[in-house]
Formats: C-alpha cells, sequence, structure tokens
C-alpha cells in the first residue's frame, strides 16, 4: 500500500526520465543514450538459406547444452537433466535414452572402437557434476562402465585414440584405459599447462604426464584452445587476445590483440557513458580451415588469415549477444549461434579492390595541377593495406528457438542440429532437398501399387 505516489514520464528521442516517491523514498532512473544497433539484418525471402524447413525434438527438461555426432545419420544430446538422448538425424526420431547421472553433464565425448578390434559397438562417454564419469554403448542402449572415484567435478574429456586411452580434466588431469584404469594422473591445475604424456616402453614401466610448459603470454584467462594443423595451435582470451603458437618449441607464431576498436568517439552531452562488458571482447570459440581462423569475439565475427597474420574480414556485431559457437560450412560459409537464440549464416565474400587515389593538397592542386603530397599519397596506400580484403555477408537467419542457441552440428545429407536453453533441440532441413525425396517416395509408392502406370 502506497502512502503517496507521483510518476513523471517525460519521452523525448531516446532519453526517459522517471522519478518516484514512494513513502518518501526516491528513486532515479536517470537518462541514458542508447547508441543505433549496427546488427545485420536480412528480409523474409532468404534465397541463399537452404534451412526452410525444421522438425522440433522434444525429450529433456533443462538446457541442452552439448550435441555430439555417432555417424552419418545419428547424434546424441545431453544438457542439465542429466540425460544423454540418441536421435536419427535423418528423420528426427528419439532412438535411446540414457539415465544415469543424478546432476548436470558437463562434458561429452565419442569414444571409438579400436580398428584391429572385432566388436565395433559406438561408445560414448559423458562427465557430470555428480563427480562421475559414465562409458554408454549407444547401439544397445546401456550401460557399460562407470567411475566414481573423482574429487571434483570433471570438466573435459578427451580421447586419444591411437594410445586407446582417455583424458579427463577438471581441478587435475588423469588418463585413462578402456578398462576405466587409472594410469596417471597430474596435481592441481592453475594455469594453462602444456603436458607430454609418456607411453610406457623399455626404460619406463608405467604411464606418466610431464610439464613442457606453461603458456604466460596471455593477459588473461584463457577460454578456446584448438589445433589448426600439425604445425601449429591457437588460444583465445577472456579479453579477446588470439595467440598462434609453433608445437615443436612451443614459441608464439603470431598474435592478435586488434579485435575491438577501444577509442570509439566520445559524446561530450552524454549524461552517462555506458561501458561494454568484459565478455564483450571474449574469445569463446574457434573454427578453421586450411587458410583461415574463424573467431567468435564477444557479438562479433573474425576471419584471420593465417598466411597474411591479420584480420581480413569481420562483423562486429554479428549477433545481439554473445556468440557461443561458430563453425565452417561448404562453399566459404560460416555459421554462428548465440546468447539472442538466433542461428546465422554467413559467406565469406572478396571485396573489389580499388587503386589508391593520391590525394592533392595544396591551392595549385585545387584545379588539377602541382605535385602530388607524398605522406598524403603513402597515408592512403597504408590504409588500404590494413583494410580488410573481404566481407562477411548475411544469407540466412534461422528463428526457431526461444532461448541462447549453445551449440549446432551439420550432417552434410541430413542438416543442422542446433540445441537451446529452451530445452529443445530442433533438426533443420534443406528444404528442396527434402520436397524432392517426398516426390521420389510417392512416384516410388505409386510405382510399387500399380498406380503410377494407371494414370499414364
Amino acid at each position: 500500500v502506497f502512502k503517496s505516489c507521483t510518476c513523471r514520464c517525460i519521452l523525448c528521442g531516446f532519453i526517459l526520465r522517471l522519478s518516484f516517491i514512494i513513502n518518501h523514498s526516491f528513486f532515479f532512473f536517470f537518462p541514458l543514450q542508447y547508441k543505433k544497433s549496427s546488427l545485420q539484418t536480412i528480409g523474409e525471402e532468404q534465397t541463399q538459406n537452404p534451412y526452410t524447413e525444421l522438425l522440433v525434438l522434444k525429450a529433456h527438461h533443462d538446457i541442452v547444452r552439448f550435441l555430439v555426432q555417432l555417424d552419418d545419420y545419428r547424434f546424441a544430446s545431453a544438457g542439465d537433466d542429466g540425460i544423454v538422448v540418441v536421435w536419427n538425424a535423418q528423420t528426427g526420431e528419439k532412438l535411446l535414452e540414457l539415465n544415469g547421472h543424478t546432476q548436470k553433464i558437463t562434458a561429452i565425448t565419442t569414444f571409438p572402437s579400436l580398428e584391429a578390434c572385432e566388436e565395433k559397438n559406438q561408445l560414448i562417454l559423458t562427465a557430470s557434476a555428480d563427480k562421475t564419469v559414465i562409458v554408454w554403448d549407444c547401439d544397445i542402449g546401456r550401460q557399460v562402465q562407470k567411475v566414481s572415484c573423482f574429487q571434483s567435478t570433471v570438466k573435459c574429456l578427451a580421447v586419444l585414440q591411437r594410445l586407446d586411452v582417455w583424458l579427463s580434466g577438471g581441478n587435475d588431469l588423469c588418463v585413462w584405459n578402456r578398462n576405466l584404469d587409472l594410469l596417471c594422473k597430474t596435481g592441481h591445475l592453475s594455469d594453462t599447462v602444456i603436458f607430454r604424456l609418456v607411453a610406457p616402453s623399455e626404460g619406463s614401466l608405467g604411464w606418466d604426464v610431464l610439464e613442457v610448459k606453461r603458456l604466460l603470454d596471455h593477459q588473461d584467462n584463457i577460454l578456446s584452445l584448438v589445433n589448426v594443423n600439425d604445425l601449429s595451435f591457437v588460444t583465445g582470451s577472456h579479453v579477446g587476445e588470439l595467440i598462434i603458437w609453433d608445437i615443436r618449441d612451443w614459441t608464439v607464431q603470431a598474435c592478435e590483440r586488434n579485435f575491438w576498436d577501444p577509442s570509439p568517439q566520445l559524446d561530450a552531452q552524454q549524461e552517462i557513458k555506458l561501458c561494454q562488458k568484459p565478455n564483450d571482447i571474449s574469445i569463446h570459440h574457434f573454427t578453421w580451415d586450411e587458410e583461415n581462423i574463424f573467431v567468435a569475439v564477444g557479438r562479433g565475427l573474425y576471419v584471420y588469415n593465417l598466411q597474411m597474420k591479420r584480420v581480413i574480414a569481420c562483423q562486429k556485431t554479428a549477433h545481439d549477444s554473445n556468440v557461443l559457437h561458430v563453425a565452417k560450412l561448404p562453399n566459404r560459409q560460416l555459421i554462428s549461434c548465440s546468447e539472442d537464440g538466433s542461428v546465422r549464416i554467413w559467406e565469406l565474400r572478396e571485396k573489389q579492390q580499388r587503386a589508391a587515389e593520391p590525394v592533392p593538397t595544396g591551392f595549385f592542386n585545387m584545379w588539377g595541377f602541382g605535385r602530388v603530397n607524398k605522406q598524403a599519397c603513402h597515408s592512403v596506400k597504408k590504409q588500404q593495406e590494413n583494410a580488410t580484403s573481404c566481407s562477411l555477408e548475411l544469407i540466412g537467419d534461422l528463428i526457431g528457438h526461444s532461448s541462447s542457441v549453445e551449440m549446432f552440428l551439420y550432417f552434410e545429407d541430413h542438416g543442422l542440429v542446433t540445441c537451446s536453453a529452451d530445452h529443445l533441440v530442433i533438426l533443420w532441413k534443406n528444404g528442396e532437398r527434402e520436397s524432392g525425396l517426398r516426390s521420389l517416395k510417392l512416384f516410388q509408392k505409386l510405382e510399387e501399387n500399380g498406380d503410377l502406370y494407371h494414370a499414364v
């Protein structure tokens, strides 16, 4: 019950002033000046977007954070409800539901069988906040083995198929064999460290993990790390640094810290400056091909060329919120998903380079004669060299989720799979291809029944 209430609203452009008096207490909402969004948009007629049909898959009861491809036609989803669901990527049919964890799943990966092994069962590993790791058989839908000796939550899993071992990472790093025997482990991890795994040999009877180097060149925590080829890997940090490392001697090959322009023009009349959040420049995810590294930086996308060692294309505002996942598609296309619930398809296009024009200076040059200022000409040339040589053009916008899209999978023949905080998995289909398949099935059915010949 309010004893007294006074409300005054003044709307002028984008400035809103409100003041309330409630029980003789004052609450002020100061004027804010918002910057116009530079988000690229696309119309309803998305002629280059093949994903015009979708199937909504419902099985989870909480945030779906992980997707993993099992083979050419199956994938698994997992998330905060602790359930693993196996799906048919072609039909969207739910094949299996694997229950065994009591808390949210924190990591998932496939565990392929050895080539020499006669049994080729599809196994997966899942880690959970209940401090367990479970091995599942996705062909028969049962739990094979379970490890419950962890002192903390396992946050990542990796399989070294050549050595037939798998690794778990959390507060420490552990190495396991296929029978879930602990081979060796490290102490408490506090920095980003490169380790060398030593397998048993004539000189040593057991496995061992040796520290090789600590990556201390970043100014903040490393959020992303991935191999780009046999000779180098790349890391990205919380403050938007990208470093390319040499695998042979762990030295820095290249470094990029210019993903964000820290010096915008300040408005003298702006009463309150809205600062960017720290994670607006964080590098959340990488993907790559032979030529480029595709980087998700805050809300933007950047293309870093490995040979030129510089950014060749960017979309500083690719989404309304942070980009969480990015992947390379065929035909120079890129796909990204974001906390804003959108999935967007981009095409990397080369810009038409124009020759540098000299800039005339001085009185005589106003009329087209006289010498050209060398410094001005050099400035234009340098500016063109530093400019991006390609562009990222939006060709598709997939709207289906109502909350943050965590990640996606790309199937060449069966479309695109996305998972979200709205508890849904969506299977996006190539509309033209699906229409052709339906027509083919119809003709086959008519031919089987003999109706096709009657119609003719």
